[in-house]
């Protein structure tokens, strides 16, 4: 009888891994035929896969919301009295610094090596350039301002609101206060309904999975759409490189070597983790991303429940690689356009207001280039720039999301490690 329960472990495992392998084949097609379609730059199609792409965007931001206050809540009100989750969330806050500030000290090394040049003053001053500044900055709270909001006036607003953080201080609370209820009739009824929306949850996001394809393609044609007419700037090119190639060297190599230093294969992770990658690289919101990004942690990694469902919502609003290394590159580029002296002292002192702004953003599309906003028009610099690089933003805010939500999963494997070990 054991033999034959191996036997059938065995092959379920290896039906599952063949089953991955076809998935991503299938999701890498979709990017390609998506890119090809966009370059095409045929009317009906651009119009498809825009209607396409906003729909699928709409339905994860839709799913998002009660899989974090489900997540967070569950997990705190299963697991909220016993000693492993406060060291669940302790390895998760020492990763989770440890991983921004790299991103962040990348972004400053390959400032220094690349040296982006000023740009030219006639562009900084151009009045035409002041309308590609969004609105939202002429009333861009401060900071202090920023964090308050965080704190709800009312159970719905938060809800209605889609403030991310507001609803994971709601489920918190929630959460901690159903762990240290008696047991009785009222705590049972409320697990089990909270039980069985989070089932529902989990088959909403199953399809939306099975879907996933046609929700590439569509962002992929959109994409490619977009560039294909120009949506790159040349005259920011060495500020745009130390973007990009700090994302680049963050996502392939320092967090692989994070990884790697808690005996993980990267390569593995980052194969199981793909749909949720992908949806990160598209959609441009990691809150939006979450339910794919716990479902395939549990499924294709094997993490467990109780790590994925309260690291991962947690790293969603506070695990920031991509936006830290955005918001110091962008600061130092504004300052240094504004006439501010770049020394190592500066450089340092805003690599740390960096990571503590990115670990108060939100995750949502453009949430970093709205909170550098903020704090290049605190200091007086020329946010008029601001508009300058808005139009290659949507390529990078892209990236840097993918690049947060793949730290995210880095962080669940690696907490997920130490707990098993433990």
């Amino acid at each position: 009888m054991d033999n034959n329960t191996e036997n059938i472990e065995k092959t379920e495992i290896k039906c599952h891994s063949c089953a991955e392998g076809q998935n991503f084949w299938l999701w890498l097609g979709a990017l390609v035929i998506g890119a090809v379609l966009g370059v095409l730059g045929i009317d009906w199609i651009n119009t498809s896969a825009n209607f396409i792409a906003t729909v699928y965007t709409r339905l994860f931001q839709f799913i998002a919301v009660p899989t974090i206050a489900l997540a967070v809540t569950m997990t705190l009100a299963t697991f909220g009295t016993q000693k492993d989750t406060g060291r669940i969330f302790r390895r998760t806050i020492n990763y989770t610094l440890l991983t921004t500030i790299a991103a962040a000290a990348v972004g400053m090394m390959l400032y220094k090596i690349i040296q982006p040049d000023n740009l030219p003053m006639e562009m900084i001053k151009g009045s035409s350039l002041t309308a590609n500044v969004p609105s939202e900055i002429e009333g861009a709270a401060s900071y202090s301002e920023y964090v308050m909001g965080i704190v709800p006036a009312n159970i719905v607003q938060p809800f209605m609101e889609g403030n991310i953080l507001s609803i994971l201080l709601i489920a918190v609370a929630v959460g901690i206060a159903l762990a240290r209820m008696p047991e009785n009739d009222g705590k049972r009824t409320l697990m089990n309904g909270l039980t069985g929306l989070q089932n529902l949850v989990s088959t909403l996001i199953h399809w939306l999975i099975h879907a996933l394809p046609l929700g590439i393609l569509a962002f992929a044609a959109q994409l490619s759409a977009e560039v294909s007419a120009g949506m790159v700037m040349q005259s920011i090119g060495k500020y745009v490189a130390v973007i990009l190639g700090g994302n680049v060297l963050q996502f392939f190599v320092v967090l692989p070597l994070f990884l790697m230093s808690r005996g993980i294969n990267p390569i593995k992770v980052m194969r199981g983790m793909m749909p949720a990658v992908l949806m990160a690289l598209f959609t441009k919101s990691s809150a939006a991303t979450l339910p794919v990004t716990i479902q395939t942690s549990e499924e294709h990694l094997g993490v467990s429940s109780r790590v994925s469902r309260f690291v991962l919502p947690i790293c969603t609003t506070i695990n920031m690689n991509g936006c830290a290394a955005f918001i110091f590159v962008t600061s130092l580029f504004v300052m240094q356009n504004g006439g501010v002296e770049l020394t190592w002292g500066t450089m340092i002192m805003w690599l740390f207001i960096s990571v503590l702004a990115a670990i108060g953003n939100a995750g949502v599309p453009m949430g970093c280039y709205f909170l550098t906003l903020s704090l290049m028009s605190g200091i007086g610099a020329p946010v008029t720039i601001m508009g300058i690089i808005l139009p290659v933003f949507t390529v990078l805010d892209m990236i840097e999301t993918a690049e947060n939500v793949w730290s995210d999963s880095c962080v669940a494997a690696m907490v997920d490690k130490d707990m098993k070990q433990s």
